[in-house]
């Protein structure tokens, strides 16, 4: 099956059945190690969400990757997501919800290779078999009924969501109406596993019995700090507004050496920003924010690993919703699809250890000194507009993906995006971006030329051949006559 052939509504499909796949698996084999049921889910229903992110994922960027690709990316995203999700989870609930401390390899005891390998294989048999049997499965739905079970299954997972956040963190202003929605999840999960687990505090003290001594202990240890201290989030929006305009200094100046031209490289429409290197920067930062005291070695490895997987998925990604190819690395050596390539995941290696070990210890200390007042409310300001930036940057290259199929603009959204933001202004702003209705055509363009070319190589030669054998024709009827 293509990959552009999953629509919307089969990948949420496909989220929630994998959700429950892994809710499974994780909820038996917990069960066969605690000798009871223990309700392993994220959430009180019974979704365990870390699987039906991963296998939309794998969906999404993976479909058109070889097998020992798929494999790779399969192993290298589904391990991401878990040491994603581990420290997420560990924030919000103050405990570990696995450990691989046990086991060799492992990272901190978020991941490891044997189960990086486990996951490889399990993305091959999502991806290559149970996918397309899965959507087989949900073509036979009718069309309404599918929409209404979706909707249904969405706005329940979030409920179950903002219940479990909320009374896990204490913060609900009703607490006892968000425990009612609590509750009603966890008797769904209690007639699929047999047990009900009433309150959320309750299930997880039951899975994880070393909770509330961890808890205690974090609160204990940890200090008040100020709005810009430490991985606060108003750092991390002036770290990802700095990435964002280094990005675009750093690509200006690499084309210009490269090829001998200046050149925009913004990602969006008013602005030196590239936001591909403002969100990479980000998430480095929150990622590797503990292990930014690791040796250089450790730093460029798990950076090459993170900066290739997360720029392969921004080409798949950007390719899917704007219908462009932003870059294309198909003529330089050990590129994969010409979405990624070994040389550059290597420079994004480097450009971690720059980063910790050089520019962002000298960034953190300028933003601390931030009056943090004024501060919070510029940071706000710049949030704001970076939002703007981005949405409207998204509407022009929407709306020139539609003018390239011919669609009329209908819509007053789509007159102003014709006006302010024509062809032209956009190939200024994005010169590299091809589209990908273009580039078919022109590959198609290619192979009709070659299989006509062939075709008259093909006409020549067997009229060459016809050639020699009209002219030994008579001479064989003579050489006949005279016997």
């Amino acid at each position: 099956m293509d990959r552009l052939a999953y629509t919307g509504q089969v990948l949420l499909w496909l989220f929630f059945l994998y959700s429950f796949i892994g809710w499974v698996l994780e909820t038996a084999g917990a069960a066969l190690r605690q000798r009871r049921f223990v309700n392993r889910g994220l959430v009180n229903g019974p979704l365990c969400v870390v699987y039906g992110v991963t296998a939309v994922g794998l969906t999404v960027a993976g479909d058109e990757l070889p097998l020992f690709w798929l494999f790779v990316g399969s192993a290298i995203l589904a391990t991401v997501v878990e040491w994603i999700a581990g420290h997420i989870l560990e924030r919000i609930y103050r405990v570990k919800w696995w450990d691989y401390s046990s086991v060799r390899w492992n990272l901190d005891g978020y991941v490891c290779v044997p189960a990086s390998l486990l996951w490889g294989v399990f993305g091959v048999i999502a991806v290559r078999w149970a996918n397309p049997l899965f959507s087989r499965l949900i073509g036979l739905l009718p069309q309404r009924l599918s929409f209404w079970l979706l909707l249904f299954l969405t706005v329940s997972l979030v409920l179950d969501t903002l219940a479990t956040l909320l009374v896990v963190s204490g913060r609900a202003r009703w607490p006892e109406r968000w425990k009612s929605v609590d509750f009603w999840f966890s008797t769904l999960s209690y007639r699929l596993g047999r047990r009900v687990i009433g309150w959320v505090d309750r299930r997880i003290a039951r899975a994880y019995p070393r909770r509330e001594e961890e808890a205690a202990a974090q609160a204990g240890s940890k200090e008040r700090a100020g709005a810009f201290a430490g991985c606060s989030f108003y750092k991390i929006v002036l770290l990802f507004v700095i990435g964002c305009v280094l990005g675009d200094i750093t690509e200006t100046i690499f084309c210009r050496i490269r090829a001998g031209v200046w050149m925009s490289r913004s990602s969006l429409v008013w602005g030196p920003f590239s936001i591909v290197w403002g969100f990479a920067i980000a998430a480095v930062t929150v990622l590797l924010y503990r292990y930014r005291e690791r040796s250089d070695r450790f730093l460029f490895l798990t950076g090459t690993v993170l900066g290739g997987a997360y720029e392969y998925l921004c080409s798949v990604l950007s390719e899917i919703v704007f219908g462009t190819v932003f870059w294309d690395y198909s003529s330089i050596p050990f590129n994969l699809g010409g979405r990624i390539n070994l040389l550059y995941c290597f420079f994004w290696g480097l450009a971690a250890v720059v980063w910790f070990k050089g520019l962002y210890p000298r960034l953190s200390a300028l933003i601390e000194r931030l009056p943090e007042r004024s501060g919070k409310w510029a940071v706000r300001f710049l949030l704001l507009f970076m939002c703007c930036n981005m949405a409207v940057s998204a509407m022009a290259l929407i709306r020139s993906d539609q003018r390239s199929r011919g669609v009329p603009a209908q819509a007053s959204w789509q007159e102003i995006m014709d006006e302010r933001f024509d062809d032209a202004r956009l190939e200024r702003i994005y010169p590299n971006a091809i589209r990908v209705e273009q580039e078919e055509r022109a590959q198609e363009e290619k192979t009709q030329e070659r299989a006509q070319e062939e075709k008259a190589q093909e006409e020549n030669a067997l009229q060459t051949g016809r050639a020699p054998e009209r002219e030994a024709a008579p001479a064989r009827q003579r050489a006949a006559e005279g016997r």
